[in-house]
């Protein structure tokens, strides 16, 4: 522009932090990628699916100006409740009652970049509270899956207010039907293997090789002896296996 500088427009960083194979974990992977098929951004905005990769990171968010986190957060509250944290708080709300140890490394990168001194100016945590986080390949909770839709209404309504062009797309993206079954919710909630099909204790050829024996042993907890009988659950799963196969 002649006789004026132009106005750099605000580099902003749309992140989804999760798990996807630990069910409501997943929470703001899910919530990220339906924010990809759905709204069209200006190229100043970046929409990525930041998983678990912790402190590899940073350069991302220190290169954003403004940064929008989706994320499943223990915040104590009944699960399904979403609940947003705006700037300086949103540290402390990571570092406490970690979901799991990709919370530790985002606290460490947001820790970093404001060391380097290139923290972003504004900052929005949207967290929904998870209900299960230990079923290994399992998907989200209805109750959670159901906070997606509000999680990125307040998302596109914050992005609104910071003057950043959202809107919606004529028809959402569609899924590469070669991408992975994980990356499309549709298919990785209806092509889960059944516990008849997948062992749930691990890697089956280790279970049946004969080369390593399962069992228990007494553990002193505070002066109580606790006994996991593994045994016992090897016994049923291998019954169910032989049935199976006659």
């Amino acid at each position: 522009m002649s006789g004026a500088t132009a106005k750099r427009l605000p580099h902003v960083l749309i992140l989804g932090i999760g798990n996807l194979l630990w069910a409501d974990e997943g929470f703001g992977v899910r919530a990220v990628e339906a924010f990809q098929q759905r709204y069209h951004t200006p190229d100043s905005v970046r929409v990525m699916d930041g998983g678990t990769q912790g402190v590899y990171l940073v350069q991302e968010v220190r290169d954003a100006d403004l940064l929008v986190v989706f994320d499943a957060i223990d915040y104590g509250l009944p699960p399904g409740t979403l609940k947003l944290i705006e700037g300086e708080a949103v540290p402390k709300y990571l570092g406490v009652k970690k979901v799991s140890l990709h919370q530790t490394g985002f606290q460490e990168v947001l820790a970093l970049a404001e060391m380097l001194g290139d923290y972003p100016q504004q900052l929005l945590l949207i967290g929904v509270q998870p209900e299960e986080i230990e079923d290994f390949g399992g998907s989200l909770r209805p109750a959670i899956k159901a906070q997606i839709e509000p999680a990125l209404q307040h998302a596109v309504a914050y992005l609104r207010r910071q003057g950043i062009a959202v809107r919606p797309r004529s028809s959402p993206l569609e899924i590469d039907p070669y991408a992975a079954a994980i990356d499309d919710i549709r298919r990785y909630e209806t092509e889960r293997p059944g516990p008849e099909q997948a062992c749930r204790l691990g890697d089956e050829r280790v279970v049946w090789s004969g080369t390593y024996e399962v069992g228990y042993r007494p553990a002193d907890l505070e002066g109580e002896v606790l006994q996991v009988g593994l045994d016992q659950h090897l016994d049923s799963y291998r019954r169910a296996r032989f049935e199976r196969e006659e």
